[in-house]
């Protein structure tokens, strides 16, 4: 049934593309990242809730020798007008569990909030671009590797180019702290391909790095912590970190999508990041 179900999917994606589909915005059939939630910001301005949950296991090279992170979040989005949005993309709670090392710790995580204003929206060429500019603000819990330093600012470019079911939805930033001893400046560069079959299986395949700018002087590692924690390392400068994920979303409703991927750290060391589940699910208003 199932089987059935995605050849009759894949059918009317590539053959038969319905009367609706074609008078719709190339925009309704685009989707939303599901990977790096905290950087890879959609280029799409929506008014949305969006509750997120991260599984994440630390490789066996990181000084804890293993253990896992689980995240309980949830981001926030308003459009004020069709061009422009005030986001909410970090906070949440924390649950760190390392294998070794460091006793289970929990916490909750720094507040991040920002904008972004659509400065190209060319429904004729399938085609957004969306700058942004984002503060973090160090109001979490140092248990949990937040709270220190005295915040950063990320500057982001987003866009998406859609081929009829096909799109590319990438980003590119900067991570810029105030205090550059406390915390490391990172480049941080997403990409994602997606393909709607039908309104309950949009596949995409994803790639999210992280390069780091400078050395701090917190703690003595030679990796950083890729999305979620900036250790504020001494040794990681020029590190690029890199992971690579699969998944898909499915529309519930034309308001709701549930998302799913799998994310896996591909560089060596691999430090923090051997591998990660997200769950999410996008309710737009």
């Amino acid at each position: 049934m199932k089987i059935s179900l995605l050849l009759t999917c894949i059918t009317a994606a590539l053959i038969l593309p319905s009367a609706q589909a074609q008078s719709d915005s190339w925009k309704t059939r685009a989707i939303s990242p599901v990977t790096n939630p905290l950087f890879f910001e959609d280029p799409q301005i929506n008014s949305e809730i969006r509750p997120i949950f991260l599984w994440h296991n630390i490789d066996k090279s990181f000084p804890t020798e293993g253990g896992d992170v689980q995240v309980y979040a949830a981001q926030l989005r308003w459009a004020v007008t069709e061009r422009f949005a005030i986001i909410a993309t970090k906070d949440g709670y924390i649950d760190f569990n390392p294998k070794s090392g460091l006793s289970h710790q929990s916490g909750f995580a720094d507040l991040a909030l920002g904008v972004k204003y659509a400065v190209i929206d060319n429904e004729e060429a399938n085609f957004i671009l969306t700058p942004g500019l984002k503060l973090e603000i160090p109001t979490g819990n140092r248990d949990v590797f937040q709270g220190r330093g005295s915040g950063e600012w990320d500057l982001f470019v987003s866009a998406a180019k859609g081929w009829n079911n096909l799109h590319v939805v990438g980003n590119i930033g900067a991570r810029i702290p105030n205090d550059w001893d406390k915390k490391t400046a990172q480049l941080h560069y997403s990409l994602q391909l997606d393909y709607y079959t039908c309104r309950w299986f949009i596949p995409f395949v994803a790639a999210n790095a992280f390069t780091v700018l400078n050395d701090a002087e917190q703690i003595g590692l030679n990796v950083e912590g890729f999305d979620l924690i900036n250790f504020g390392s001494n040794n990681a400068s020029g590190r690029t970190q890199v992971a690579l994920g699969t998944g898909f979303r499915s529309r519930l409703l034309d308001n709701l999508d549930l998302g799913f991927a799998y994310e896996i750290g591909v560089t060596k060391p691999k430090g923090l990041f051997d591998d990660r589940f997200t769950v999410d699910l996008i309710y737009r208003f």
